[in-house]
């Protein structure tokens, strides 16, 4: 804009390359930075020193973009960060799914998938990072509410809860509670495998995913009619 008036001002005819590419090019090429360069930028920055000691000005230093930039794209480090949870966590959850894909019924490839996230994200870098730097920011999504990721996971397990029970490998009952139990437990896991895992004792994490994958595969089995009469086998 200050070219465009300098030149209608001094009478010059106004620089048609100048005006039109130059100042709007590098804006636009500034905007046309991807959403996942600046989250692998964040990523790297909570990675780096945490989730509180993150902040927009080190994302865009580290993404090398304007502050404006970023300002437009996340207003705020929670919204930058909730993005970057919901992608990275996302990805995760797809990525366990797609590997529980060859199973028998809706009832293996629903505990395949939970114990192949939980292995998932206790391994996860920004996973043990918060736990490890900002574990007192988990205790929300514990106590008070449940946040997207937890929610997105929900939204799988209910769906492959209803799946189990049309295909009859899951035995019948509200849908709802059994996701949210499963997910509970889940959680659990994923929360507290590594004050759990014991050399000493012999524990390890596949043992105790192991375990785990047993008690869910016997939970949600369908319930033999002679149990469900109470009449003896």
């Amino acid at each position: 804009m200050t070219l465009q008036r300098h030149s209608a001002s001094s009478g010059a005819q106004p620089n048609s390359e100048s005006s039109h590419t130059r100042a709007p090019d590098s804006r636009s090429s500034t905007n046309r930075v991807p959403d996942d360069v600046l989250l692998d930028a964040a990523r790297g920055c909570v990675l780096a020193v945490g989730v509180r000691r993150t902040t927009l000005a080190e994302v865009a230093r580290t993404a090398s973009v304007s502050r404006m930039t970023l300002y437009r794209r996340f207003p705020d480090v929670r919204s930058m960060l909730a993005a970057l949870m919901t992608r990275e966590f996302g990805a995760l959850l797809s990525e366990a799914s797609e590997r529980a894909g060859g199973a028998r019924s809706a009832r293996e490839r629903l505990v395949n998938t939970t114990v192949e996230a939980i292995r998932r994200l206790v391994s996860d870098p920004i996973m043990r990072t918060v736990l490890d730097v900002d574990a007192e920011l988990i205790l929300p999504y514990v106590v008070q509410r449940l946040g997207s990721t937890q929610q997105n996971a929900e939204r799988v397990l209910r769906a492959e809860v209803r799946a189990g029970q049309q295909d009859g490998s899951i035995r019948l009952g509200a849908e709802n509670i059994q996701a949210r139990t499963l997910l509970l437990v889940a959680q659990s896991f994923v929360f507290s495998m590594r004050t759990a895992v014991s050399t000493k004792d012999g524990i390890t994490e596949e043992a105790l995913l192991t375990e785990l994958s047993r008690i869910l595969d016997q939970s949600l089995r369908p319930v033999p009619d002679s149990e469900e009469s109470g009449e003896p086998e």
